[in-house]
């Protein structure tokens, strides 16, 4: 329909110029109908005129013949010599009325008459001459009103036609202006409302690049322009994302110095007592000292691999963990943070295991995990707790996580699940702000203390493992957070736990 490269303002520029060449138009064939209307209703005054004309000259020659007065026969002429002038003068509307050869015979008819008369004037004044005199006459007055008749109803035609025209034209222009309208909307709005539909997929959190069909250099220009800038942005969520690992990873940090505390002070104590104790030939005892010293270099080792773990980046890799390890080391990674009249609870069972990639699930439950210690101001209790959740044909109705989940229409059971709850005492939230805590860049910190993007990861991570995560919260009461994952219910028939699986 337009060329290749094509604009929004070229578009609407034909639109305006398509509609005003159509009311010029209109315009213009208006004017010549209507001037043409005006030349006919000159003319039929001309017509009136030779009607009234024709009437005058029957009034004198009736006259003429009663009281045979000069001034009768005088102005019987006068309106005879009128009515061939305007004949004569006005021919060619005359054609319009009737064919020229019955023109010209009224013309002949009105010089016969006016010879009738003459004779009539110079001779006896014979019954037979009055009788010719008074039929011609009659005749001429009948196509005289005969033509009278024909210019009204042509120009009452011409005024139906004309209404007719204008109604058509009216019709004509407003359907034009909507198919113009309609082709601009499907043409122009259209990519608009396409573009509309992405920004606000992009307002969600989705970073896809857009693709918007339109050739218009306006929309291409602005498609390439949304799709830089949604680049930009995954960039630097995901420079944001390292800041809050980095983050994350300090938090461990600090729980690892307070970890590492007790084994390297149990290590330096069972040494100091051997070397203070070199020569003494217990043998047994010195065997239990060193015992202590492997057993807590180990537990020193497994609190680093635990931390290297974490920090290190490689690909996003399920596999099977068991639920209560996983929370337990995490708690450990926070015991530097957690006040003294703080006090976490876990009501995990032992054989529970969920499908998941472990630093980026633990990255989940650490952040849960400050959020929960950061709300709560000076007393309270962090509680996490885990249940098995069956599929969707043996669901526990019971389960209050569950009914949560489904009424929020979060998430379905198309297979097993473990539902986790990490449950606190702290300030809680109102529901405005827990309806906006998973949305990119909310924070309801202050500036400089929050970049507003940990629970967004908390929940891009989840969805990456296929499950889905919901908050429950009152203002002075606490915060529920609910995590759906895949799970199950023992190793019995699966693969060994901690062993990755192929995952579609």
């Amino acid at each position: 329909m337009f060329p290749t490269k094509t604009s929004i303002r070229q578009k609407i520029v034909l639109g305006y110029y398509s509609v005003l060449a159509a009311i010029v138009g209109f315009s213009v064939f208006t004017f010549i109908e209507l001037q043409y209307i005006e030349e006919k209703v000159i003319f039929s005054s001309v017509i009136a005129e030779f009607f009234d004309t024709t009437l005058e000259v029957r009034r004198f020659e009736k006259n003429f013949f009663l009281f045979h007065q000069q001034d009768d026969f005088k102005e019987n002429s006068m309106y005879v010599e009128k009515a061939m002038s305007l004949i004569t003068a006005n021919m060619r509307g005359m054609v319009t009325v009737m064919s020229e050869g019955d023109a010209a015979a009224l013309r002949g008819s009105l010089s016969e008459y006016q010879a009738l008369m003459r004779q009539y004037d110079s001779t006896a004044r014979e019954a037979w001459l009055e009788k010719k005199i008074r039929d011609t006459g009659k005749e001429i007055v009948t196509i005289a009103e005969r033509i009278a008749d024909t210019e009204r109803k042509s120009i009452k035609a011409l005024l139906l036609n004309a209404r007719r025209h204008i109604i058509f034209l009216m019709v004509g222009l407003a359907g034009l202006g909507v198919t113009i309208g309609q082709v601009l909307s499907r043409i122009v709005v259209r990519p608009l409302k396409e573009l509309e539909k992405s920004m606000a997929i992009i307002a969600e959190g989705g970073f896809n690049t857009i693709a918007i069909h339109s050739n218009d250099r306006e929309i291409v220009s602005l498609t390439a322009a949304v799709n830089k800038m949604l680049k930009e942005l995954e960039l630097r969520q995901r420079h944001v994302m390292r800041s809050e690992k980095l983050a994350s990873l300090g938090t461990l940090l600090a729980g690892v110095a307070h970890e590492l505390n007790n084994p390297l002070s149990n290590i330096s104590t069972s040494c100091q007592i051997l070397i203070e104790e070199i020569a003494d030939p217990d043998i047994a005892y010195k065997q239990e000292l060193l015992g202590q010293v492997e057993d807590q270099t180990e537990r020193a080792r497994n609190i680093i691999r635990s931390l290297l773990e974490f920090s290190r980046e490689k690909a996003f890799a399920k596999a099977w963990w068991p639920v209560r390890s996983l929370l337990a080391e995490t708690i450990q990674f926070t015991k530097g943070q957690v006040p003294t009249k703080v006090t976490i609870s876990m009501q995990v069972a032992e054989d529970l295991s969920i499908l998941a990639d472990k630093p980026r699930i633990q990255q989940v439950f650490l952040n849960l995990l400050k959020n929960a210690i950061e709300s709560i101001d000076d007393e309270g209790t962090i509680t996490i707790s885990a249940r098995h959740q069956k599929a969707i044909d043996k669901a526990d109705d019971n389960n209050e996580i569950y009914n949560y989940l489904k009424y929020r229409g979060k998430c379905t059971l198309e297979e097993d699940t473990v539902d986790i709850e990490i449950a606190d005492t702290g300030s809680g939230m109102p529901p405005e702000v827990a309806a906006k805590i998973f949305d990119p860049f909310f924070t309801t910190k202050d500036v400089g203390k929050g970049s507003g993007l940990g629970l967004s990861i908390v929940h891009e991570i989840i969805e990456e493992h296929n499950g889905c995560i919901a908050v429950d919260s009152k203002l002075g009461v606490g915060t529920r957070f609910f995590i759906r994952l895949p799970g199950r219910v023992g190793p019995d028939g699966q693969p060994k736990v901690g062993h990755a699986v192929a995952v579609p």
